[in-house]
């Protein structure tokens, strides 16, 4: 029934409805006919019993308990009975495809007003493109399969193979030519990384973790080694079918003995007599998209010191979940190798040069850990401005208290610098080739996401107070929250621990220092 079809009512007409067996509200100028759910409420009957919620306009009570998105339930959409005359409704959560008008909830080149000088029409448009798409496709299926576990949706892996989002999410570089990139919104030529910027900080908005790193996380860590250092037969056969959405990646590199010392890994592989195949055994950890990977880039120990190995999924690989403090969704993997058997031409790099791989492999893959925090560092920004805004404690709204003041200060604080540190970065590799990147912005990157996991963790902890009990509940008002809070460390560990990157930045500067340079 549209708005026009629901029956007007005064606020007096609504008032007559007070009691046990005939029960009705008003939120937001909308009439609702709660006599038969008031058994049903989750809260109980005598929530709704309240004198300020029968027969009154209950919205202040209503946004003090609940998430808008509550309204727009099926369940709970059908009660609605009418609108009150002359009123119009006003509140609104989430609006879907949309630039959000919260305050800071926006990095500052999508705010009202201001501009940038990194960002062009074409990335506007492409931003625009993907919260449609993010909004409508992705984030209803994150937020099920966050809940039963599943892999992501075959149906949205497609959707997004469709509009070459798989080959957009591997930065730019000559494995777009010839795509049409969202459509035709931006061209092969001129992607640059400050359209992958957008597309990762886009998907981060969906506020499920396990979630996002299931959604072909490993193959943005895992493939570009196979684009960049993959022999051009090996390529043509494999990045079609990962791009494609028809097969899965991950790159598999830690283990339980070593995770950040990648010298001190176990896996070894040796060469077979006749020199034509690598026979490998060991085992690896916390693989990311492990549980349902076809392909593992694998870092080996070999007799020439350090080797990376494109790995099949066959005889010999046996991978198995790890439960986590995130969703299954992730695909968490132990796996283990016995004497699998892998062409030499699945090499990645010169035998013995795995180290180039992966130290150059992880600077993009730091990077786009860089993206994803920040955006997510901004979503708990504007969960936290929404609710003490709405929220009122001792009389006043929480926003009334300077220590709530103080907190979404620091929050915004560490927002913005860390977005403009992350743009500040993602300008110079638009303007330095691969080489330069490895050689200049290492050190920079490490650093940057050092700074994003401390600074997010710091986030999550005020939020958490901002939020109180909610803050720490799965579901309802701060369920976002505490999601944020418990899966927030995973950032401060993967790809590097923060002690590890801190020191590789500052190692690199130290190389960097002038031999004449006195105070």
């Amino acid at each position: 029934m549209s708005a026009k079809e629901l029956k007007q009512f005064t606020r007096e007409e609504v008032a007559e409805h007070n009691k046990e067996g005939d029960l009705w509200t008003i939120i937001d100028a909308k009439v609702y006919d709660i006599t038969r759910f008031k058994n049903l409420h989750p809260g109980g009957a005598a929530v709704l019993l309240d004198d300020e919620v029968v027969g009154q306009d209950a919205t202040e009570s209503f946004y003090g308990l609940h998430r808008h998105e509550v309204l727009e339930r099926p369940q709970y959409a059908r009660l609605q009975i009418g609108v009150i005359k002359g009123e119009e409704s006003v509140m609104h959560g989430r609006q879907i495809g949309q630039v959000s008008k919260v305050p800071f909830a926006e990095p500052t080149w999508l705010a009202d007003g201001y501009s940038s000088p990194y960002y062009t029409e074409s990335h506007k448009r492409l931003q625009k493109a993907m919260r449609e798409f993010v909004d409508t496709v992705v984030s209803p299926d994150a937020q099920a399969r966050e809940e039963d576990g599943k892999r992501p949706s075959a149906e949205v892996i497609q959707k997004m193979a469709d509009a070459n989002i798989h080959a957009m999410r591997m930065g730019p570089g000559k494995h777009l030519k010839g795509l049409t990139l969202a459509g035709g919104i931006v061209t092969p030529e001129e992607f640059d990384y400050f359209h992958e910027l957008v597309i990762t900080q886009e998907f981060a908005r969906c506020g499920a973790r396990g979630y996002g790193d299931g959604l072909q996380g490993g193959a943005v860590i895992g493939l570009p080694p196979v684009l960049n250092f993959a022999s051009p037969e090996l390529k043509a056969r494999v990045v079609p079918e990962v791009l494609s959405g028809k097969k899965f990646i991950c790159l598999a590199i830690s283990e339980a003995f070593a995770g950040s010392d990648v010298a001190g890994l176990k896996t070894y592989a040796t060469k077979t007599e006749d020199g034509q195949h690598w026979i490998i055994n060991g085992t690896k950890k916390w693989i990311t998209n492990g549980t349902f990977a076809d392909y593992f880039t694998v870092g080996c120990k070999t007799d020439d010191g350090f080797t990376v190995i494109l790995v099949e999924r066959s005889e010999g690989v046996e991978t198995k979940s790890i439960k986590t403090s995130y969703s299954p969704t992730a695909g968490t993997a132990y796996i283990t190798f016995e004497n699998v058997k892998v062409p030499v031409g699945n090499t990645l790099g010169p035998d013995g040069g795995g180290l180039l791989v992966i130290l150059s492999n992880f600077n993009h893959e730091r990077w786009v850990m860089c993206c994803g925090s920040s955006r997510s560092q901004r979503a708990i920004v504007e969960e936290c401005l929404k609710w003490i805004t709405q929220r009122k404690a001792f009389g006043k709204p929480l926003s009334s208290q300077a220590v709530v003041r103080s907190k979404l200060a620091a929050m915004i604080v560490r927002v913005e610098s860390v977005q403009t540190w992350l743009e500040n970065v993602t300008h110079q590799m638009n303007n330095m080739t691969y080489k330069e990147q490895s050689q200049k912005l290492a050190g920079q990157i490490a650093l940057l996401k050092m700074h994003c996991t401390q600074t997010a963790q710091e986030t999550a902890r005020d939020a958490v107070q901002i939020f109180g009990g909610r803050g720490i509940s799965k579901t309802g008002m701060g369920r976002f929250i505490e999601h944020y809070h418990r899966t927030v460390p995973f950032d401060s560990v993967l790809g590097g621990a923060e002690d590890v990157l801190g020191d590789l930045g500052v190692r690199q500067a130290l190389r960097a220092m002038p031999k004449n340079a006195r105070l």
